[in-house]
């Protein structure tokens, strides 16, 4: 085997490792937040009453 076959493997172990983490991560961010926290938007929220304040003063 050459170099490249070793890059390959190492690329798909790379890709395996990332994609059991997302999984894990999702699991675990499912387990302990619920989901109305996790679609609520209190961000976007501030965000619309800042544009809409700014909308008034215009």
């Amino acid at each position: 085997m050459d170099l490249w076959n070793y890059l390959e493997y190492a690329a798909w172990a790379a890709s395996f490792l990332f994609g059991l983490f997302i999984v894990i991560d999702w699991i675990r961010t499912d387990s302990t937040y619920s989901e109305d926290f996790l679609t609520s938007s209190r961000e976007g929220e501030l965000e619309a009453l800042t544009e809409e304040q700014h909308h008034h003063r215009g």
